[in-house]
């Protein structure tokens, strides 16, 4: 599997690189930057390692990798700020978005191909994405709150001073301020996480105030969030690779799931090497519900001012 990265020079598009070559996920991977020197720097740094990983193939450039390519994932964008919410950016980065997915539709991807959204505001993004791209609406993903629940998870687990690994809990609805923990599947070792002993209210409140702010925090610290996310997208782009149907938190164009319609948000979405298979409906609490019916609303109300701006409603 070809899978060439717009945005590849850049902190989170070479963090996805290096957790894609450390799990060995691809055969070849292609970092796309317009700083092109950082971009072969890039891949010049992972072939340096290659003798030691998976047997891969490194490469820079421009848009001419994209016709060959099989997941085509995008990080390219501008950084947000530490007081900035993600949906702030959207008029700093749309026209970017938009001029990089007018590249992509004239290099003339693959009919199979899959594109994976990373940018921020995500589900905007993808949305936009959806809506330009020649490829059926099941073939963009966006990253989603996949992130948001692994930071989660990771936070509860610190909290309770348990493998993270044995913490199960998701987060789904927006990438943002209106994202919606969803309490009632949580849980550790198999075990209702509100039965723990150490649970109480107030920990649950504090656990997702942090989790909702854990981007700005990082970025205030260090500048921008790499890491983590580079392994959320090696994860994503893993399901679809292996073909592994495994149901994740990732953002898709909505056409019914929760009622929810005309939109790109997260729900529990099921991953293959065709993308988006499905979209399931567990049962949720009620406000769980209403909460992932306000996020639609939220992000719609985004979107069309969006396409306002692009002068492309319908």
């Amino acid at each position: 599997m070809k899978i060439s990265i717009i945005g590849g020079g850049g902190l989170v598009g070479s963090c996805a690189a290096f957790a894609l070559q450390a799990a060995g996920v691809g055969n070849h991977i292609a970092l796309l930057d317009a700083n092109a020197e950082m971009a072969t720097g890039q891949a010049l740094d992972l072939l340096h390692g290659s003798s030691i990983s998976a047997e891969q193939q490194f490469s820079s450039g421009s848009y001419e990798h994209i016709s060959d390519s099989d997941v085509i994932c995008i990080t390219a964008g501008l950084r947000r700020k530490p007081d900035e919410s993600r949906l702030d950016l959207i008029n700093r980065n749309v026209d970017l978005f938009g001029g990089i997915l007018q590249d992509i539709r004239a290099a003339g991807p693959k009919s199979s191909a899959i594109v994976v959204v990373v940018s921020n505001p995500v589900d905007v993004l993808t949305y936009l994405a959806a809506d330009i791209l020649d490829l059926p609406s099941s073939q963009v993903i966006g990253l989603g709150t996949l992130l948001d629940s692994v930071r989660f998870r990771s936070l509860i687990a610190q909290r309770l001073d348990v493998a993270p690994t044995q913490v199960s809990a998701v987060i789904l609805g927006e990438h943002g301020d209106s994202m919606v923990p969803i309490w009632s599947s949580a849980s550790v070792a198999g075990m209702p996480l509100d039965k723990h002993p150490a649970w109480n209210a107030n920990l649950a409140n504090e656990l997702f105030t942090r989790t909702k702010g854990s981007g700005a925090e990082v970025i205030k610290r260090k500048g921008g969030a790499g890491f983590a996310v580079g392994l959320s997208i090696r994860d994503l782009i893993a399901a679809i690779e292996g073909d592994l149907r495994r149901i994740m938190p990732v953002s898709s164009v909505q056409s019914g799931a929760y009622g929810i319609r005309n939109v790109a948000l997260s729900l529990p979405t099921l991953v293959g090497r065709d993308g988006v298979l499905a979209v399931h409906e567990f049962e949720l609490w009620p406000k769980e519900m209403q909460g992932l019916r306000q996020s639609g609303q939220v992000l719609r109300g985004t979107v069309d001012k969006v396409l306002t701006r692009l002068g492309a409603v319908r």
